[in-house]
């Protein structure tokens, strides 16, 4: 038996002797879409006690994009002087008028990038175009935002905005365990957004709540670590102790995280209300430009006011990315619903819940075959 093999045993181990000790079953939630993306993968979620159930939450950028600011975008697109630059995972999430990859094929300047200095870049080239870049992601992508925003008024592009959609990650926290319909017992907490605004950043989840945080690593070994130190926890409080904030990623994960990004956000951006799929409008759960950038902010050079969002019908993902429900008790999974044809942003992401599920956990399919006939009907 490898070595690797050998410890995941030892944790297997360690982690049912504790969770024979829960007193109920419990509920863990993994923030992050890239720890249900590597839970899904590895198969963590088939090793877990039958007591401990772990549930994806809002930690993908492109699911909780609300609809209306994938309205607006394809509402820009069809603009003739207008070139919309993007992340490639947003260009097939599908609004009211269409997706972004739809509104291309009708004549659209959509240009996919992989880092916002591109964008930048392609202003500079084009100063006849007015290119309006999607600032999508939580804290983990904001500093590259608030980078290009910078360097646009450094070299002073006239013709380059941002839509900003940027989210933050405590407020959405905060309201899941506000909400009486979901039950969290505990996060693993998102370790990529870690890095930026440091695992103190947890610590009022864990005063206000009396919920156990632990920030983890993506490996198998080290979700199982985190999955067990949470349990622990639960075990400790059924004795009356509080709940504890962990670092299990301290590699990478600082206390206070990367001052330099977050001077960075700081510099470029505030605090402001934000809409979320399924969440709906959280006060300051977003990022808006600072007043001295306004002119660089794509929703004031052009007016933009957004619409009310309307979710594909029968499409659960706002449920997923809560934890009210897995992606397989959604009627269109594997069905009209694939990477494919998605219908919602968890199948169009490459770290949404029902993408990862359908390309790993599709055995577990519960939807009936009358059922998946009456889907594609």
């Amino acid at each position: 038996m490898s070595t690797l093999r050998q410890r995941m045993s030892a944790l297997l181990a360690v982690l049912n002797a504790q969770a024979d000790r829960l007193d109920r079953p419990i509920s863990l939630m993994e923030v992050c879409g890239t720890h249900t993306v590597a839970a899904c993968r590895s198969g963590i979620h088939a090793l877990m006690p039958g007591n401990v159930r772990l549930l994806s939450g809002p930690g993908c950028p492109v699911c909780v994009t609300a609809q209306r600011y994938i309205d607006a975008l394809v509402r820009l697109g069809s603009r003739t002087d207008v070139t919309i630059a993007t992340y490639g995972d947003m260009i097939r999430v599908a609004g009211e008028g269409g997706s972004l990859e739809l509104a291309r094929s009708g004549g659209a300047d959509v240009r996919v990038v992989t880092s916002t200095i591109e964008a930048v870049d392609i202003a500079r080239r084009e100063p006849q175009r007015q290119v309006v870049f999607a600032a999508v992601g939580f804290e983990t992508t904001a500093p590259a935002s608030a980078a290009c925003v910078l360097e646009a008024q450094r070299r002073g592009l006239a013709n380059f905005t941002i839509l900003p959609c940027h989210k933050l990650v405590i407020p959405a926290m905060r309201t899941l365990l506000d909400d009486p319909q979901t039950r969290v017992d505990g996060f693993l907490c998102p370790g990529h957004v870690s890095v930026v605004i440091g695992s103190r950043a947890y610590d009022e989840i864990v005063e206000t709540y009396n919920r156990p945080c632990v920030v983890g690593g993506f490996e198998a070994l080290q979700m199982m670590e985190s999955v067990l130190a949470l349990v622990r926890q639960l075990v400790a409080m059924q004795g009356g102790e509080r709940a504890r904030n962990e670092n299990l990623y301290p590699q990478v994960v600082r206390p206070r995280g990367n001052p330099h990004a977050r001077a960075l956000i700081d510099r470029v951006f505030v605090p402001g209300d934000s809409a979320w799929r399924a969440l709906g409008i959280m006060k300051e759960s977003g990022l808006d430009l600072r007043e001295e950038f306004a002119g660089f902010d794509a929703f004031r050079r052009f007016g933009i006011m957004l619409g009310d969002d309307r979710e594909p019908p029968g499409c659960r993902c706002g449920e997923v990315i809560t934890g009210r429900c897995e992606p397989d008790e959604c009627r269109l999974f594997g069905t009209v619903c694939t990477p494919i044809y998605p219908v919602g942003p968890c199948m169009v992401s490459s770290e949404g819940a029902c993408q990862a599920w359908f390309k790993y956990r599709r055995a577990r399919l519960r939807i009936s075959a009358q059922e998946r006939e009456e889907a594609r009907a």
